[in-house]
C-alpha cells in the first residue's frame, strides 16, 4: 500500500485558510494545528463549545447479512448484540495481539455498520476488514472521501445544536447515533467525541461541510479549535492516541484497555489466542498518568527514571495542562517498577513526577 506524499485537503480547507489557521501535514491531510491560541481553544471546549474539522478520519462501511459476524471476527469487541443506533469503542488487532487501530463502530441499520478509523490507519483498516470479511456475506465499502466530519464539543454543545435541528438530542445517549437534518443538510448525529466533554460528531456529505461549519461557527461563543487543543483535551481525559499510547507493538491489555477485548464472544476473532494468553499472565508494562512537580513538561519519547537514575519507562504523550495548570503525561512503566520517587529525564534534567490514576480530568 503506497501513499501519495502530497497532503490531501479536507472539504473545509479554504475555510481554515480564511480563518488564518496554522495548517500542518497530519496523517496525510492538511489540518489546522491552531487558529490563534491553542490554550484559548482548549478552554473554550471546557467551558463553552469548540468546533473541530475531523474530515481526515476514515469512514468504512460493512453491509450485508453477514456483516455483524464479519465484524465480530475482525475486531476484538462483541459487536453483533449492538442495537441499531448504538456505537462502541473497539480495536482491530493483528494475530499477535498488537493494535492496528482503535475504532468507533456504529450500527446504522440491521445490516449496515460504519467503522470510523484514524486517518493514518484508514487504508490498513480497510485492507484488514476486506481480508477478514472474505468468508462472510458482507461487503466492505470505504466512503471516507464522501464524508466530512465536524465535531461540536463542550458543555454548550447540545444547547447550540438544538438551534439547528429538530432531532431529539436530549434523548440521544452517549455513544449513540441518529440520522436527521442539521442546518438544512442531512447528517448522522453521533453523541461521541475525543475531548472528555459532552458533544456531537456530525457526519455529512463532503459538499455540505462548508455550509454546516459556517452555520455553527456563526453562533456566539463557538470557537474553532485545532489539533493542538484536541491533543491536550484528550490527554487530560486520559484518551489514547494511536501512534503514542497504541501501536502494533502494544496490546489492549498493556494500554489498560483489556475491557474492550471480549474473549467470551461466540465468534473466533483475529488475535484471540495471543490476547487470551496475555489475559492470564501477570501484567507487564503498564500505562500510567504522570503529574510533574515542576513546570517543565514531559514529552513523547522522554525516559522515565527510577530514584537511582535507571531508565524504567517512556513517556507516550505529555503537555502542560490548561485545565489543571501543571504539566501532565501518560507513560509506560516497565514491569515491577515502584511508583514512588520517579522522575522524567527532560533534556538531561531529572524532573520529579507523581504517578496518578487516569484520567487527569473528568467532567462533572
Amino acid at each position: 500500500m503506497s501513499a501519495d506524499p502530497t497532503p490531501k485537503k479536507t472539504p473545509l480547507h479554504d475555510v481554515h485558510q480564511d480563518l488564518g489557521a496554522n495548517l500542518v501535514d497530519f496523517a496525510g491531510y492538511l489540518m489546522p494545528l491552531r487558529y490563534r491560541s491553542e490554550t484559548a481553544e482548549h478552554q473554550a471546549v471546557r467551558t463553552g463549545a469548540g468546533l473541530f474539522d475531523l474530515s481526515h478520519m476514515g469512514e468504512i462501511f460493512l453491509s450485508g447479512p453477514g456483516a455483524a459476524d464479519a465484524l465480530d471476527h475482525a475486531l476484538v469487541g462483541n459487536l453483533s448484540p449492538m442495537a441499531v443506533g448504538k456505537a462502541r469503542y473497539t480495536m482491530i488487532c493483528d494475530p499477535d495481539g498488537g493494535v492496528l487501530d482503535d475504532l468507533i463502530v456504529y450500527r446504522l441499520a440491521d445490516e449496515t455498520w460504519m467503522v470510523v478509523a484514524n486517518a493514518a490507519n484508514a487504508a490498513v483498516v480497510r485492507y484488514a476488514l476486506t481480508e477478514r470479511a472474505a468468508g462472510f456475506e458482507a461487503a466492505v465499502d470505504d466512503r471516507s472521501d464522501d464524508y466530512a466530519l465536524i465535531a461540536l464539543q463542550g458543555p454548550r454543545a447540545q444547547e447550540i445544536l438544538e438551534g439547528f435541528t429538530g432531532a431529539p438530542l436530549a434523548d440521544l445517549r452517549y455513544y449513540a447515533i441518529l440520522a436527521d437534518r442539521v442546518a438544512g443538510v442531512d447528517a448522522l448525529i453521533a453523541r461521541t467525541g475525543y475531548t472528555g466533554e459532552d458533544g456531537f460528531e456530525l457526519f455529512v456529505d463532503a459538499a455540505d461541510a462548508v455550509a454546516l461549519w459556517k452555520a455553527l461557527a456563526a453562533v456566539d461563543g463557538v470557537v474553532p479549535a485545532g489539533l493542538s487543543a484536541r491533543d491536550t483535551l484528550r490527554l487530560e481525559a486520559g484518551m489514547p492516541l494511536y501512534g503514542n499510547e497504541l501501536t502494533r507493538e502494544t496490546t489492549p491489555f498493556e494500554a489498560g484497555l483489556g475491557r474492550v477485548v471480549k474473549l467470551d464472544k461466540a465468534v473466533d476473532f483475529v488475535g484471540k489466542a495471543a490476547l487470551a494468553a496475555q489475559a492470564q499472565t501477570p501484567a507487564g508494562r503498564r500505562l500510567v498518568g504522570l503529574v510533574a512537580r515542576g513546570r517543565r513538561a514531559p514529552r513523547k519519547g522522554y525516559r522515565v527514571v527510577a530514584p537511582d537514575g535507571t531508565p524504567c519507562g517512556v513517556v507516550t504523550s505529555g503537555a502542560p495542562s490548561p485545565t489543571l495548570g501543571t504539566p501532565i503525561a501518560m507513560a509506560y512503566l516497565d514491569s515491577g517498577v515502584e511508583e514512588a520517587g520517579l522522575a522524567v529525564d527532560v533534556r538531561g534534567r531529572q524532573e520529579p513526577v507523581d504517578v496518578v490514576a487516569l484520567p487527569f480530568y473528568k467532567r462533572s
